[in-house]
């Protein structure tokens, strides 16, 4: 993978006076560009305003492939910004901080995959989508959180080897007891530091409070979590349910959308350390010079990126 760019990064941040001019200059550039801006979820507040769409991985992957702009900026970290590559392979695919990883995607490789594959021949290998492109290129079909069970269970190979979350792994594997999942060691940072501890000293303060819970967090929280489900998931639950007081165990950057939709609702992060400092990369100016400098751009192996998108509109196309 290769992410291209030319300088011109401005030397420090805008004061909060500088914001609305920055704002209308990324209005326009956008629309001279005909570009899109995407971002997550756990990107910051101002990011997630100015975006042309908000949403979790499964969202944004579609978003990636089903529009006629001809520049994607991602807002997010870079497999993120490759799979919107690999789907759209045309056009030009920019994220704005070229050094906003995933600490979860760099944990397996291709040859961690190479050596499943040797030891459990008959498996299907799935990769969640926090992965390389390369990793992509060697699994057999991709999933994100919210589709994960449901692809799995589509699957007509009854063992799996599932890559790289444990977390997600093990979750779906108890929704499908009659798979075999084969699990990987990797795991998301942020999430597996939450404890039943933390949950229960929680819930003493808010008693009447109910805890959403993603699947990346350890086993041990999951089975102390009222409901678990992805980003949008957890978003749908607390709009539709009766309940006013929300417990969340997931990246803060949910919090924004969480209360922008659901006034009268409260809503508490488990812990304080539930912030990704990678997806907190993501300036107003970063995303700015991106659309003014057209960096960084993501250039993919064409061999490689062809092996990978097989892998995501294969799940695409179960998860319709």
């Amino acid at each position: 993978m290769f992410i291209s760019g030319s300088a011109g990064k401005a030397d420090k941040e805008p004061s909060m006076s500088d914001n609305k001019q920055l704002l209308a200059e990324i209005k326009q550039l956008k629309q001279e560009k005909n570009a899109v801006i995407l971002a997550h979820y756990y990107q910051t507040d101002d990011i997630q305003d100015i975006a042309d769409f908000v949403g979790d991985s499964f969202a944004l992957s579609r978003k990636a492939k089903d529009n006629d702009a001809d520049m994607i900026v991602f807002c997010g970290v870079l497999f993120m910004a490759e799979s919107a590559k690999i789907l759209s392979p045309h056009k030009t695919v920019l994220l704005p901080v070229p050094h906003a990883g995933c600490p979860m995607a760099d944990m397996v490789t291709p040859e961690d995959i190479k050596r499943l594959r040797a030891q459990h021949p008959e498996a299907a290998v799935v990769c969640y989508v926090n992965s390389s492109c390369a990793v992509k290129a060697e699994s057999d079909v991709c999933v994100t959180s919210s589709n994960a069970v449901s692809i799995v269970r589509a699957l007509d190979e009854k063992q799996i080897i599932f890559v790289p979350d444990q977390n997600l792994g093990r979750y779906v594997a108890q929704q499908l007891p009659d798979k075999e999942v084969i699990l990987h060691s990797g795991y998301c940072p942020i999430h597996q530091q939450l404890t039943a501890a933390q949950a229960a000293a929680a819930r003493a303060s808010m008693p009447d409070a109910q805890l959403l819970a993603h699947p990346e967090c350890s086993q041990a929280l999951l089975e102390e979590a009222d409901t678990i489900g992805s980003t949008a998931q957890l978003l749908h639950y607390a709009k539709q349910s009766s309940k006013t007081d929300f417990i969340i165990a997931t990246e803060e950057g949910i919090l924004h959308e969480l209360r922008n939709t659901n006034p009268g609702k409260t809503f508490r992060l488990l812990s304080p350390t539930l912030v990704c400092a990678d997806m907190k990369k993501t300036s107003l100016t970063d995303l700015r010079d991106a659309l003014l400098y057209n960096r960084y751009e993501i250039t993919l192996d064409e061999t490689m990126m062809n092996r990978a998108r097989h892998c995501l509109e294969r799940m695409l196309s179960l998860a319709e």
